[in-house]
């Protein structure tokens, strides 16, 4: 994004840039699914190519994020403080961070899904879409908390939004767990580095979930102040 831009961005709101970012960050993590359907077929070119859109979107996040750290202005007359924007925008980042961390790890060990694990993971890893999904439209929400003075009926839409957040953050532990079960079922007729990697690959997924909830606790942190 030319700077000229971006600034303009900051000129007609402060908060566009962070909704901007947010909105980045999960188109990453969205892409996680097309790059593990590559990975059921085993078809590592097509998951090569997917996992360069999700670095390719993750450096422009990085972009955005740096942005935002030099131009945010000092001084802003809003309902919250400047520090806890700032620490917004860190905890949106690690999603498009884990992403890019999980794309990498699976696709430079070929790591294969068991196919009985396949159509549970698939679930499983569908809700903590769901999760950043969620988290970014919490965040699109700040425009809204912004013109209303982060007062009235859009903060009770907010704290709504953050509480399907920690349920669907619940719903992904138990998920994570029914997942470990079955693997451990099957684990012994593994490779045991590759059963140590899906162990991991499980708990990256699932820190997708948990990143977002964060960032929604963040929000609710912020109109709490």
């Amino acid at each position: 994004m030319p700077a000229s831009t971006f600034l303009s961005m900051f000129a007609k709101s402060p908060i566009k840039p962070i909704e901007e970012h947010i909105r980045k960050v999960h188109e990453a993590s969205e892409l996680l699914l097309p790059f593990f359907d590559a990975v059921y077929q085993q078809d590592w070119q097509l998951a090569a190519d997917v996992r360069k859109k999700i670095v390719m979107l993750e450096k422009e996040a990085d972009i955005l994020k740096r942005e935002i750290r030099v131009n945010l202005p000092r001084g802003l007359f809003l309902p919250v403080e400047r520090t806890d924007i700032l620490e917004l925008v860190s905890q949106q980042d690690k999603i498009a961070n884990k992403t890019k961390d999980i794309s990498g790890r699976v696709l430079g060990r070929e790591l294969l899904i068991p196919v009985s694990l396949q159509e549970g993971f698939k679930l499983y890893l569908q809700r903590c879409i769901d999760a950043t999904t969620l988290a970014c439209e919490v965040i699109n929400e700040l425009e809204e908390l912004l013109q209303t003075g982060f007062r009235g009926r859009e903060v009770d839409l907010v704290i709504k939004m953050v509480e399907r957040l920690d349920r669907i953050e619940a719903d992904t532990d138990a998920m994570q767990i029914k997942l470990r079960r079955d693997l451990r079922v099957t684990e012994q007729e593994l490779n045991p580095i590759d059963v140590m990697f899906l162990y991991r690959t499980l708990e990256w997924v699932g820190d997708l979930a948990d990143v977002a909830l964060k960032v929604g606790s963040r929000l609710e942190i912020m109109l709490a102040r």
